[in-house]
């Protein structure tokens, strides 16, 4: 099949620090190639990938510099998108609702994953204006804010399984990794980890907008000994920062589409700890790659039993469960989907406004 990838253009593909849709995005791509697909993927300059690389905007977005208007570099990338629409049997689209009044016109058979949450004001209205854009959800739950929108299934991410080489041992310390919102939980999983009496290394950025946030909540209990900041890292650096961790904590508070950490520390073979939120009960199985937990009373239990289960089960259930080789055969069936029951029309995308100004 001839595919077309279009990744957002906040980070390089895959990003050079933080983002997970961009990384979901390479591997996806890299693995469709390995496959024999022909894939074009539309993304930053920046971006490495074993498909073509069309680069859309030089650099990355968010490390490429301040001052540059994100409306400019995505009426590049959909005008990108237009022109090269014939070369393609179908065209697979990683940004969110943006590219849906393009793609409808293009004749091309194509499909969105969605990557983020979806019980935000508006979208139901997005959903009445394009019924029939088939869609793809990273989790059944991320759905349910949506359940008349035409869903075309649910496929759960998954990596390399040779990205991270796991570690047996039980670990020194309880790890955190995300961005640092108090969503995510960081203040849960500081009171955990000391509950625990355990030292917490916590990897994360610091967004921009929640500085304040940082600096009021998080920073007076950060000492560099009992608590102790890495900051964001690297696919090198994450490898062993998650495999020499007893635990991840994953104290959520928010509907968490997919939970991309939690299969990254499962490939480490690091057992998880996570809030009952969102996707969580899809992907960690309780008492066998981690626990499911309901409070912080619970999960400081929790990491008292942590020996209780085998980091080499933990391995194995992400080989089975969540390797990247299972994610691109589940999107091949769906574009052999589209591509059998969909038909080609002559591109029409004169008068279409193609970014909000």
């Amino acid at each position: 099949m001839r595919i077309a990838q279009l990744a957002p253009l906040a980070e390089s593909v895959p990003p050079k620090l933080y983002g997970g849709t961009e990384r979901v995005v390479a591997w996806l791509v890299d693995e469709l190639v390995d496959q024999g697909h022909d894939v074009t993927l539309f993304a930053s300059g920046d971006s490495r990938t074993r498909g073509e690389l069309h680069p859309v905007w030089p650099r990355a977005l968010r490390l490429g510099g301040k001052g540059v208007d994100p409306n400019s570099a995505c009426a590049v990338l959909l005008e990108a998108v237009a022109q090269r629409a014939a070369d393609f049997d179908v065209i697979h689209s990683h940004i969110d609702w943006l590219a849906l009044p393009l793609l409808g016109r293009l004749g091309v058979p194509f499909l969105t994953t969605m990557h983020g949450r979806l019980d935000l004001p508006g979208l139901p209205d997005v959903i009445r204006e394009f019924p029939d854009a088939g869609l793809i959800s990273i989790s059944d739950h991320q759905r349910l804010p949506l359940p008349g929108a035409n869903w075309l299934g649910t496929i759960q991410h998954g990596l390399p399984v040779n990205l991270f080489q796991p570690s047996f041992e039980q670990g020194s310390y309880l790890a955190f990794l995300g961005r640092l919102t108090s969503e995510k939980g960081p203040e849960d999983a500081i009171r955990i980890a000391r509950a625990a009496g355990k030292p917490l290394r916590i990897a994360a950025k610091i967004p921009r907008a929640e500085t304040v946030y940082f600096r009021k909540r998080l920073e007076p209990h950060i000492d560099g000994k009992s608590v102790q900041l890495v900051g964001e890292v690297d696919e090198a650096r994450k490898q062993p920062f998650l495999a020499d961790a007893t635990a991840l904590l994953f104290p959520i508070d928010w509907p968490e589409p997919f939970g991309l950490v939690m299969i990254e520390a499962m490939a480490c073979g690091t057992p998880v700890i996570a809030y009952r939120s969102g996707s969580v009960p899809e992907v960690v199985e309780n008492g066998v790659t981690g626990f499911i937990v309901e409070s912080e009373e619970e999960a400081v239990a929790a990491v008292s039993k942590i020996g209780l289960l085998d980091r080499k089960v933990i391995r194995q259930r992400f080989e089975d469960r969540f390797s990247s080789r299972r994610m691109a055969g589940e999107y091949e069936s769906q574009f052999q989907k589209l591509i059998s029951g969909g038909s080609r029309k002559r591109p029409s995308v004169l008068g279409l406004r193609l970014c909000p100004s």
